[in-house]
């Protein structure tokens, strides 16, 4: 058993162990994926302030997201196909995340369904919808996460029209993969990835096969997706749709202030400043270089979690002391979810909480509610000096 040290271990076993086609879909971002590596390479800019004879006694890296009690300010982000990077990927990594202490947000593109995950939790986990053409389902869709008594629904609203990944078009991604020749010479030297998902309980979209009418494989899943992102999504249809859930709900997607002003006016209780881990629009700036106008403009009035990018508890601390309340995490999991399954999402957490607990000790704080701009150097030009 190797030794696992930070996430870029998992990620080197994650690569060995599942078919090429879905650690690509994992390990991309859209056109030249500028953003997608500046949301990596922005964190490093940031320095941290060390500081000794500090009492470390005690620490907790405990802390609240949107009212709930997490073991750390870290949830488990939206992640599409879940399933296929491991088998049952999402129970797997919704049982890791409740045993941890941290939410896990399901995707509606997600393998395992919303009935899956709920029969194999014991506590409530969020939900992340993307908005359809198909009212009927959207709506559907909203009883059965109310019906799973999940706690949060998170909107995704960066993703009306699909970004372009090249990796992806030239895998012919699909879940089950098409069992093309050059499909099939990957899958047989991922035999124990292939075993496993002999036994997995679905291969499908769990929340849409059986459940939109005359879906019944991936042949009429790819032709109904491909038209049913909604074009015409504004911040009236997010009004509709939080009353139509009428519990707490999280705004993904968020990388401008005047979208953020919007997100409080429509009464969200939490944004995410994403740029949906660079696959969407490549060119645009990284989420922790957002970050801080985005704070200026919501003022305090809405809860501000920080997603993109982060691959190590030292970036979740950097964006807590920028100012966010908490972080997601998507590919960071996922590496430990097909590297080791349940067990590695397990390991991603605790090897996030390591670095998290031991990097506040040093920078002398010992609670992460008591980070601040105190624990950081950032460069004066960090955000940029752009043209009005």
């Amino acid at each position: 058993m190797p030794v696992i040290t930070n996430i870029q271990d998992l990620k080197r076993i994650y690569e060995r162990r599942v078919p090429r086609m879905f650690f690509d879909y994992a390990e991309s971002g859209s056109w030249t994926e500028q953003t997608f590596r500046e949301n990596t390479s922005d964190f490093e800019q940031i320095r941290l302030r060390q500081r000794v004879a500090v009492d470390m006694s005690g620490r907790s890296t405990a802390a609240k997201m949107i009212g709930e009690d997490v073991s750390m300010p870290v949830a488990l982000a939206p992640v599409g196909l879940t399933g296929m990077q491991h088998a049952d990927g999402e129970i797997k990594a919704a049982k890791a995340a409740e045993a941890f202490g941290v939410p896990f947000t399901l995707s509606t593109m997600s393998i395992n369904s919303i009935e899956d995950v709920a029969e194999a939790t014991s506590k409530p986990f969020w939900f992340q919808l993307y908005t359809m053409n198909d009212e009927d389902y959207v709506r559907r869709l909203i009883q059965r996460a109310k019906d799973a008594n999940c706690s949060a629904l998170v909107i995704t609203l960066d993703l009306q029209i699909l970004g372009q990944r090249h990796k992806d078009l030239k895998n012919g991604l699909s879940a089950p993969p098409k069992l093309t020749p050059k499909t099939i010479a990957n899958l047989m030297t991922k035999w124990a990835w292939g075993i496993e998902m002999l036994g997995a309980k679905r291969r499908e979209f769990g929340n849409i096969v059986g459940h939109v009418e005359g879906i019944s494989d991936a042949s009429s899943l790819g032709a109904w997706t491909s038209e049913q992102f909604d074009l015409s999504l504004d911040w009236g249809k997010i009004a509709k749709l939080k009353e139509m859930w009428g519990g707490k709900v999280i705004l993904k997607g968020i990388l401008d202030a005047e979208d953020a002003k919007m997100a409080v006016k429509v009464g969200a209780d939490a944004i995410v400043v994403s740029n949906h881990g660079g696959r969407q629009l490549d060119g645009a700036l990284s989420s922790i270089r957002m970050l801080p106008q985005i704070l200026d403009a919501v003022g305090g009035e809405v809860e501000v979690i920080l997603d993109s990018g982060i691959r190590s508890g030292q970036d979740v601390l950097k964006s807590l002391a920028m100012g966010a309340d908490g972080t997601m995490i998507g590919r960071a999991f996922v590496y430990g979810l097909g590297a080791m399954g349940q067990k590695g999402v397990t390991t991603a957490l605790e090897v996030i909480q390591k670095e998290l607990d031991t990097t506040m000790a040093l920078c002398g704080e010992r609670s992460v509610e008591n980070l601040g701009r105190h624990n950081l150097l950032i460069p004066k030009d960090f955000e940029g000096d752009w043209q009005d």
